[in-house]
């Protein structure tokens, strides 16, 4: 057996009474030190390293083992009036040997019961935002992880009137650093991944909902971002770029096999049309604010579906007498298309009166296909139509998402060679749209179906029209 040598022998003897010494300095504290004293002073340091207000209403504890570190019980940190989060229990470690240069160093921070609280103003404001005229303090910073125990984060949009709550998360930080030099997430790097039970907002319910996070100097990844709504399937990744002068948004999304009645029933809309269908979008955009971002937002949005049931009532048979009628409003027929990629939010308070007054019956649709082109906050209809058994519907124009309008948007019934026999022009704002009826109606009857028969008879030519659809949804047979 060999021998210690003498010197590391001392080291060890050493190194094992300073153990001691602090293992009896810690219990001497927890014992004889009245630590709640010592609150002012760490509500003071916090509140000034994170420029907000922060109170510790419950315990102040230290402990020595595994290490040294410092628990704090129900602190709530408040800023602008509004409580901006509430921990039920953070437990710091604290390194040792920097205290003996006395420097404060943190090892890692374990939180339990956080609650996030963010809300928007109806100016735009968020709460988390310094006051105006407040000079930002950067703070370097280097924290091997932090981990969250049944993280609740909730968020209010008081202009919107849109929000949503999380279950309780699960999840951690790694590696969190900052230099000190700039904005917070400018320079911001981390990883790490976080899961969730739910995400309930107004209307929907998102489940299994999982990311993980990598950001290198303020550029921050997140990929893959996966959940389960509308009984579907959906994968993502988003790239935020922070530490540009304008920051930029990437996202790419697909939803897979989701059940279109639930969406529906999520809008609150008055139409019954049950299947599958495919969702996907990839967009880009750069701003400062919620209208810088709109404005700058391109990319393409898509739906399909095949296979779905219109329940209520009977397209074909009314579209038969329409003709005679004219009293069918296309618009109607358009808003399952709308339904997709830009959502029910281009008819958000319309009374969709035709389809909703048709009682019994019901429609098979044999295929739905809606694809934009987006450019700058506007969706360019690229390839939008749907089939039943016997019609054919097809829509032009474009969705203004910047001023919430309808431009030169037509909804057409259209034949066996792409041409329009029956039309409608809607325009206007989408809480209000106007459907043109006057003067773009080209109806087809049996009278004018003879005509077309005698001309080609004469000239042996079919009669020639406008295309005005050529896309990949398929005439019906």
């Amino acid at each position: 057996m060999q021998r210690i040598p003498k010197t590391l022998k001392y080291f060890l003897f050493a190194l094992g009474g300073l153990a001691g010494i602090v293992l009896l300095a810690g219990l001497a504290l927890m014992c004889f030190v009245d630590l709640d004293a010592y609150k002012p002073r760490v509500e003071a340091m916090a509140s000034s390293a994170m420029g907000k207000t922060v109170t510790v209403e419950g315990r102040l504890g230290i402990g020595v083992m595994p290490g040294l570190h410092i628990t704090l019980e129900n602190v709530r940190i408040r800023n602008r009036g509004t409580e901006l989060a509430f921990v039920k229990e953070v437990d710091l470690a604290v390194e040792l040997l920097p205290l003996f240069r006395q420097e404060i160093r943190y090892g890692n921070i374990a939180t339990r019961g956080v609650r996030l609280s963010i809300e928007r103003d109806r100016d735009g404001h968020y709460n988390y935002e310094r006051p105006e005229g407040v000079k930002p303090v950067f703070h370097v910073l280097d924290l091997p992880k932090v981990s969250f125990a049944n993280l609740i984060v909730a968020y209010q949009d008081q202009l919107s009137g849109s929000g949503f709550e999380s279950a309780a998360c699960n999840g951690e930080l790694i590696d969190m650093r900052h230099p000190g030099d700039a904005p917070f997430l400018k320079r911001l790097s981390l990883s790490g991944q976080f899961a969730c039970g739910d995400l309930h907002g107004q209307k929907t319910i998102v489940s299994d909902f999982k990311f993980s996070i990598a950001a290198t100097d303020g550029v921050f990844d997140f990929k893959p971002v996966t959940m389960r709504v509308f009984g579907g399937n959906g994968t993502g990744t988003m790239r935020m770029d922070r530490s540009a002068e304008v920051p930029t948004l990437h996202l790419s999304y697909t939803l897979s096999k989701f059940r279109i009645e639930e969406y529906l029933k999520a809008q609150s809309s008055n139409k019954s049309l049950t299947g599958l269908m495919d969702f996907s979008t990839t967009l880009s955009a750069r701003g400062r604010t919620r209208l810088e971002t709109r404005q700058s937002a391109s990319g393409d949005m898509s739906l399909s579906g095949t296979s779905l049931t219109l329940g209520g009532v009977d397209l074909d048979k009314e579209l038969s007498r329409f003709v005679s009628s004219q009293h069918f409003n296309l618009f109607d027929l358009g808003a399952l298309l709308f339904a997709g990629p830009v959502g029910l939010v281009v008819t958000k308070g319309v009374e969709l009166s035709t389809l909703a007054q048709q009682t019994g019956g019901s429609t098979p649709i044999r295929t739905v296909v809606s694809r934009w082109k987006v450019e700058k906050g506007v969706a360019h209809a690229a390839d939008v139509a749907l089939a039943t058994g016997e019609n054919r519907l097809a829509l032009h124009g474009s969705l203004d998402f910047v001023n919430d309008e309808f431009q030169d948007v037509v909804v057409a019934l259209i034949d066996a060679n792409g041409c329009a026999r029956l039309r409608q022009k809607i325009g206007g704002p989408f809480s209000k749209p106007a459907v043109n009826k006057t003067g773009i109606l080209v109806p087809v009857g049996p009278f004018l179906n003879l005509l077309d028969k005698a001309k080609t008879l004469i000239t042996g030519k079919d009669t020639q029209c406008e295309r005005f659809y050529n896309g990949s949804v398929k005439a019906p047979k």
